[in-house]
């Protein structure tokens, strides 16, 4: 990780056409400014990563729910068979 000391109003290009500027620093806050081209997307860590740790839970959920239908399915058939 490169790690860089900024002033309010101080910049960094990434790439050339990526600008980040430092606007403002209020406490523990920092405010950034990112200028891209349109087509670059930019996201949150935080909302990434709460999106990633959802569908792992909504998985598992089906996971879950789909070994209960299949158990369910078998013993259905275990109780529809004739005995012998």
């Amino acid at each position: 990780m490169l790690v860089l000391t900024r002033r309010i109003g101080e910049s960094v290009r990434i790439d050339g056409d990526i600008e980040i500027t430092l606007l403002e620093i209020k406490g523990d806050s920092v405010r950034i400014g990112v200028k891209a081209p349109r087509e670059t997307r930019i996201q949150r860590t935080e909302i990434i990563e709460a999106v990633v740790a959802e569908n792992v839970s909504a998985a598992a959920e089906t996971d879950a729910g789909a070994e209960e239908a299949i158990a369910a399915a078998l013993a259905r058939r275990r109780e529809a068979r004739p005995s012998s």
